[in-house]
């Protein structure tokens, strides 16, 4: 009878929470198609801890830092995965000199190029409209280190972005 309950519980836990953690996957990886799979990875290793996370003080707070760290894993690959291809594509004899530049720039682009703690503070703060305690609580940092990623990570976007108000093109965060 208790793993009934158990198994009831988590599974109102998962039709209340899977659409924002793959919103929230989504947003840590700019990767739309990878954003359902890490929601999906997430909830998966959250049931074999069920037990833990349905006694936690805060269960969607420790979901959404499982999340974080598949993302965060998933973004440290690929950025492996850019350095080997371009140390293949460095050692050709026809490589091009300079950057791409890209014609206009989004927030979701602009997002993809700042460092992860600082996207995740400005995405959970900003996307998410957390406060500073639950964004602390679900990236396990302090509540100092949120404020400040958050500020410099909001300074990097209005930069990226020329100036405009990053506040106002990141409310529209459709995914």
């Amino acid at each position: 009878m208790a793993d009934d309950a158990a198994a009831a519980e988590f599974h109102d836990f998962f039709d209340r929470h899977y659409a924002e953690l793959a919103r929230l996957a989504h947003l840590l990886t700019g990767e739309a198609a990878a954003a359902d799979d890490l929601a999906a990875d997430a909830l998966v290793a959250l049931w074999d801890r069920w037990d833990r996370v349905r006694a936690a003080e805060h269960p969607v707070a420790y979901a959404r830092g499982v999340v974080a760290n598949l993302a965060r894993g998933r973004v440290r690959a690929a950025v492996r995965e850019r350095h080997r291809v371009a140390l293949f594509w460095s050692r050709r004899a026809d490589r091009t000199e300079g950057p791409d530049v890209a014609a206009v720039l989004d927030v979701r682009q602009a997002l993809e190029r700042l460092p992860f703690r600082k996207r995740a503070c400005v995405v959970l703060r900003h996307a998410f409209d957390l406060s500073e305690k639950d964004t602390a609580l679900a990236l396990g940092i302090s509540v100092g280190t949120v404020k400040s990623q958050t500020f410099k990570g909001m300074a990097e976007l209005e930069r990226l972005l020329d100036g405009r108000t990053s506040l106002e093109l990141a409310g529209r965060g459709e995914r």
